[in-house]
């Protein structure tokens, strides 16, 4: 059996090449495997589950297709969609996890995380992740009409956006001793994650011991998608 893991399609109507593509792994592709993780920003922005967006019911029923045939669908926040809750959830037939979650991957112990967390040097977006995932300021946020929250989101976004574009390219990639340091506390040699946008499979030491990180793709451009067996995984592209 196989296992995917996809992160970083930051779905929008803007761009239907990248939902279109999506739909095709999960008609074609999914079906097959034993369970897909969404390792976080599934989709652009998001402001609450109760936002009308149509693209979102869509998605939903996709997702809840696939669920349907067996097939068991994961779902950690990303920085994008962190709001998602379990209305969407429970429509998308998929499992909410934890930020940071060990799953046993054909016999191996292996973290998964959408990955912002690790980029410890943006000491800016780490402050600016604090405010957004304090349980009071989500209470607050979510109280508040739902054209403001599309507002306050487009802004967010569009700040972000002219931000990044000033920061230094190492400054918002992982510092790799804090995932030593995560790795370590959570006892495993093999981390997966997304977020940086820059898929490769590293190789290093973590004391005696040879650990691997795997980094995801975004959907930007192509598809991409790590499959998974009890072979070995490999990082894999799909045409829009």
């Amino acid at each position: 059996m196989t296992v995917l893991f996809i992160s970083d399609l930051h779905l929008s109507p803007s761009h239907p090449e990248i939902t279109d593509c999506f739909y095709r792994f999960l008609n074609d592709e999914a079906p097959v495997a034993s369970a897909l993780y969404i390792l976080g920003d599934l989709f652009e922005v998001w402001v609450g589950d109760d936002d009308d967006v149509p693209l979102h019911h869509e998605v939903a029923a996709a997702l809840k297709v696939l669920s349907d045939k067996g097939v068991a669908i994961y779902f950690i926040h990303g920085n994008r969609d962190f709001m998602i809750g379990k209305r969407f959830a429970k429509a998308s037939g998929m499992t909410l996890l934890p930020e940071h979650t060990v799953i046993d991957l054909f016999g191996k112990p292996t973290l998964i995380l959408h990955g912002d967390t690790l980029c410890i040097q943006d000491e800016g977006y780490q402050r600016y992740r604090k405010k957004v995932h304090n349980p009071f300021a989500q209470w607050l946020f979510m109280r508040l009409p739902l054209s403001y929250r599309k507002n306050i989101g487009s802004k967010i976004r569009k700040g972000s956006t002219e931000s990044n574009q000033q920061k230094a390219e190492d400054i918002m990639d992982v510092d790799q001793g804090e995932v030593s340091r995560v790795m370590a506390s959570e006892g495993v040699m093999t981390m997966i994650h997304g977020h940086t946008h820059r898929p490769d499979i590293h190789t290093f030491s973590i004391g005696n011991d040879l650990a691997q990180r795997i980094v995801l793709g975004d959907w930007y451009t192509q598809g991409s998608v790590l499959a998974c067996t009890k072979d070995g995984c490999k990082l894999e592209t799909r045409s829009f």
